[in-house]
Formats: C-alpha cells, sequence, structure tokens
C-alpha cells in the first residue's frame, strides 16, 4: 500500500527533470494520469475479483503487475515509452491499495479496526504525500530512473510476506463466478474517454462518447449476474455519500500534490527537493489526524470528523490560493498545505470504515474498492484537465526549450537572467488558475461533507469466513 500511494505522486518532482531528459513537455501530466487512470479503472475490477477469488491471490496479482511497470519505468527512454510502463504500474496498484484495506475490515471487529485503519490510512497519507519529496531526494542524489528502481527490492519483500504469513480465506470454486466483462469494458472505455476529453484531446466526441458508455455500462449492470460495481451499492446512503466526497478529495489532493512543487520550482527557482518540501508538512497533518480519527472515532462516530475535517479542507484549499496569489513565502505555504493534511486525515478513516461497515463480506471487497475508485477518478480528472489550463495559460510566450532548461536539473544555468526572469513571471501568471481551481474544489468538498449521513456505529457487519 505504501508503494502504490508513493508511486501516485513520487513523480512530482522528478518530472521537471524527466521533460529535461525525454523532453515532451505536452505529455506532463500524462505521466501522473496514465497512473491514476489505469489505477482507477481496474479499482473496481479487483475489488471484485478479491471477493470472487480471494484477498491473497488477488493482492499477489497486482504485486506481479505493479513490479514489472515499476521496471518498464526505470527503462524507458521516452515519455511515450514511460507512460506505456506508467499504466501497467497503474494496473498493478488498483489491487494493492484498496484490497489492502478490504484485508483489514476482513480481520478486525469495529473497535479494533478503527485503530488500524487510522494506522493504515497514516500509512498511505504519508506515502502519498512524502512521494514529491522522496522523488526530490532521489533526483538530487541519484537520477530520475531511480523513483522506479526503489520498488523491486519492497515488491520482492511483500509478495515473500504474503505467501509465507496470510492464510487465503475459504472460497466457493472459482468457476461458480463470473466476470462481468461487459461492464468493465464500458466502465473503462467511459473513464478512459473521460480523461481523454477533459485533457483537451478531441473533447466533442470523447466527452459525449463518455457520457454514452457510461449509461451503457449502467444500463449491463442491472442486467449483469454478477455486476462488477453493483448499482444496490449506491442507494446506501454512506456509500453514496462517501463516493461523492471521495471524488472531490482526490480532485483536490491530487492537483495539489502534482502542481505546488512545480509552482515552487518554475517560479523561486528551488531545487527538486526543496519543491518536494513545500509539500512535505502533510507528512505530519495527515499521519497524526489519521491517527487520531481512528482513536476517537468510537467515541464520536463518523458524521463529526466527517464533517470536521472536510471543513478544515476547505479553508486550507482558500488560504493555499490566496498565499499562492500574494506570493508570499513559502513557509506560509507549508502552513497551510499543513492544515490540509490535517482535513485529509480526519475525514479519510472515517469514511472507509463507515463504508465497510454498511456491506457484509461478500461486498465488501467490491465497496471498499468504490470509494478509492471514485477519490482516483476525480484525482485524475483534475490533474488531467489542470494541465490543459496550465499549457494553454503558458501558451506561445515560453520557448519549450527555455521552459525545458529552467526547469531541467541546471535551473537554467547559462540563460540570460532576463529570460529566466520573464519565463518565471509567464509561469507564476499561468499557476494562479490552477490553485484557483484547487480552492474551488476545496469548497465543494466541504459542502458535499456536510452533506454526509448519520451512520450508526452499532451497524456491524459480518467479518471473515
Amino acid at each position: 500500500m505504501f508503494m502504490a500511494a508513493m508511486e501516485a505522486t513520487v513523480v512530482a518532482t522528478a518530472l521537471p527533470s524527466v521533460v529535461a531528459d525525454l523532453n515532451g513537455l505536452e505529455l506532463y501530466g500524462w505521466v501522473t494520469a496514465a497512473y491514476l487512470l489505469s489505477m482507477t479503472v481496474t479499482i473496481p475490477l479487483w475489488g471484485k475479483l478479491s471477493d470472487q477469488w480471494g484477498r491473497k491471490p488477488t493482492l499477489l496479482t497486482g504485486l506481479a503487475a505493479f513490479l514489472l511497470g515499476s521496471m518498464g519505468c526505470a527503462l524507458s527512454g521516452a515519455m511515450p515509452v514511460l507512460i506505456g510502463a506508467r499504466v501497467i504500474q497503474g494496473i498493478g496498484a488498483g489491487a494493492l491499495q484498496p484490497i489492502g484495506l478490504t484485508v483489514i475490515g476482513d480481520l478486525f471487529t469495529l473497535e479494533e479496526r478503527s485503530r488500524i485503519q487510522g494506522l493504515f490510512g497514516a500509512v498511505w497519507g504519508f506515502a502519498g504525500i512524502a512521494g514529491p519529496l522522496i522523488g526530490g531526494l532521489i533526483v538530487h542524489s541519484l537520477s530520475w530512473h531511480w523513483v522506479f528502481w526503489i520498488n523491486v527490492a519492497p515488491c520482492v519483500l511483500c509478495a515473500w510476506l504474503l505467501l509465507a504469513f496470510y492464510a487465503p480465506e475459504r472460497r466457493q470454486p472459482l468457476e461458480r463466478h463470473r466476470f462481468d466483462v461487459a461492464g468493465a469494458l464500458l466502465l473503462t472505455g467511459a473513464v478512459l474517454a473521460l480523461l481523454a476529453g477533459v485533457s483537451d484531446f478531441l473533447p466533442l466526441l470523447l466527452l459525449p462518447l463518455s457520457a454514452f458508455l457510461l449509461l451503457a455500462f449502467l444500463r449491463a449492470e442491472q442486467r449483469a449476474a454478477e455486476p462488477l460495481l453493483p448499482l444496490s451499492l449506491f442507494r446506501v446512503p454512506a456509500i453514496s455519500g462517501s463516493s461523492l466526497c471521495c471524488a472531490l478529495m482526490g480532485a483536490s489532493m491530487m492537483s495539489l500534490i502534482t502542481y505546488t512543487p512545480l509552482f515552487a520550482q518554475a517560479t523561486r527557482h528551488v531545487t527538486p527537493t526543496e519543491a518536494g518540501a513545500t509539500i512535505a508538512p502533510m507528512l505530519v497533518g495527515w499521519p497524526l489526524a489519521s491517527a487520531i480519527s481512528g482513536r476517537i472515532l468510537p467515541r464520536i462516530g463518523y458524521r463529526i470528523l466527517v464533517r470536521g475535517g472536510l471543513t478544515v479542507v476547505g479553508l486550507a484549499s482558500l488560504a493555499i490560493c490566496a498565499v499562492v496569489a500574494q506570493d508570499a513565502p513559502l513557509g506560509a505555504l507549508r502552513v497551510t498545505i499543513f492544515c490540509f493534511g490535517v482535513g485529509m486525515g480526519l475525514a479519510n478513516t472515517a469514511l472507509i470504515i463507515a463504508v465497510q461497515q454498511s456491506v457484509d463480506f461478500g461486498e465488501r471487497g467490491v465497496a471498499t474498492a468504490s470509494t478509492m475508485f471514485f477519490r482516483n477518478v476525480g484525482g485524475a480528472v483534475a490533474v488531467g484537465a489542470l494541465g490543459v489550463v496550465l499549457a494553454h495559460a503558458v501558451g506561445p510566450q515560453v520557448p519549450a526549450d527555455v521552459l525545458r532548461r529552467v526547469l531541467g536539473p541546471e535551473r537554467g544555468a547559462g540563460l540570460d537572467p532576463a529570460l529566466i526572469a520573464s519565463t518565471s513571471e509567464a509561469l507564476s501568471h499561468a499557476m494562479l488558475p490552477i490553485f484557483i481551481a484547487c480552492a474551488a474544489l476545496g469548497v465543494f468538498v466541504a459542502l458535499t461533507g456536510w452533506g454526509f449521513p448519520q451512520v450508526s456505529m452499532e451497524q456491524a457487519r459480518p467479518t471473515r469466513t
């Protein structure tokens, strides 16, 4: 779970160096979006397979795909190849995160689970937010290729731990299950078309196509014997409410994590390590709040944590936008980023456990996966769309070669200082709409938090069989 969460963001501070090495600024957002997209579209598939196959074989299969994709990324010599390898890596990550959380839901009672899920939420938050900092350290000390090579040893260790210590649950034979192939293909097509459309690739064609495929998917799920994403789940208020909250949380969080280091590196001329450090305060805020949330949840319930946490997210998003607009010191940006992490940590654990408490064992895998699916859809769409906004805002004002040299490891060495200054000013103006959009997303997050339904703490469901 740590590796999968980290890989969603570790390339944030490595991307300027990747662009300088491989070229292809127009594909900047796709290195992150391809990973998020492939992880997103496969999360429901892995969740359903874990309910049919069992957790252990699902985790091991996903781990193998993740390892293969990581090695492909490390060996990439061109941006399209890197993006293709990120797709494979994301497919594997689609199993690791949600099924890891599902296992916790299987093994522990509600009282135990709130503390353990708080710990796992802290791991997820720490890893996802540490990604830019880790990426910056690796690029500064080694090269961007090591951002992916570092996964090999942990993958092997994880596989050994699963094989040696995790006993598979008893299951009916696989032949008795029918996998929803039509639903999987339609959902994948709908999400692919959506991301491509919002990324300004044939939007007039692909956005309507996405809507059509989504309607076809809903129709197919109504007819399927074992639907990939049972629509009955979304008649449960906790699941529908969590899905909406998670979609907006993912959009807000991934946008900030992706574009804040770029803002610091492009406009303040800091090193990749220093750029990653702008996100580092979340490393304290998120895990601390997540651990506290897990411990107090049994006493105060889900709703207070969700409302309070997402209100903090909304206020922090507005503050981040104000800091950027006023060109305040990076120290002020770090304080607001810390507050954003606190809000996410408070709400995240409560949302996951509320979903798991609302379904029985046979649907826990797909229900847990659905919350992560919507969070990643939100993140992938937001990152892709904001990449288009950034590209159009920069436009022809900054030559591509100059931009690569300013963003590259040499940070504009050898260029005319006046040219560097004008490039930084153009990037600074281009980044402001990005943070305004992040602030708007934060406000919507807070509003959805206040609409989260009341969920009974006594609504316990059967555990592992």
